[in-house]
């Protein structure tokens, strides 16, 4: 993939990302769930790969902190999620270990790693397992929206680029 295709894909996804998370977002306890991130990491990991899937989300956290419609808890979540479901989609080629990544990665050891995230950035004293509910709602949504999505794209020649950052 040439790298101005990758780049213009990669701001339609943070767009996506970024703009989706106004308007699709729900409470879960002491987080907020924004499944659209999730969708978008499941999809950019598998048209992309691992780095611009992580590359993405971290925009997007970032965008979302300065524009004040997220937190700081975007940044563990979904980087580490996007990197599991691209490394997971390389691995096996299959969207649904893509999907199962996110979901590990983010609602599982995503979850866990937030818990000091808030305590020293955040000053936010939570238990060990207090992100993990939250964190499991948003991105099994979120994973379940984007291999949604992914199914029903008809295979172009984005589909069937290699899976690598170059």
């Amino acid at each position: 993939m040439n790298r101005t295709l990758l780049l213009t894909t990669m701001a339609v996804f943070i767009a996506i990302g970024t703009l989706g998370s106004q308007f699709l977002w729900f409470p879960t306890g002491i987080a907020k769930a924004y499944p659209v991130q999730h969708a978008v990491n499941v999809m950019a990991a598998v048209t992309l790969g691992p780095v611009p899937a992580v590359i993405i989300a971290f925009t997007i956290g970032l965008l979302r902190n300065l524009l004040g419609i997220g937190t700081l808890l975007a940044f563990p979540g979904g980087m580490i999620g996007a990197l599991f479901a691209g490394y997971l989609f390389r691995w096996t080629r299959k969207k649904v270990m893509a999907g199962l990544g996110e979901i590990i990665g983010t609602g599982v050891i995503g979850a866990l790693l937030s818990v000091p995230f808030a305590k020293i950035l955040m000053g936010s004293s939570v238990g060990a397992l207090a992100f993990l509910p939250g964190f499991l709602v948003s991105s099994v949504t979120g994973a379940i929206i984007g291999l949604l999505i992914l199914s029903k794209v008809k295979h172009t020649t984005l589909m069937h680029q290699p899976a690598s950052s170059k």
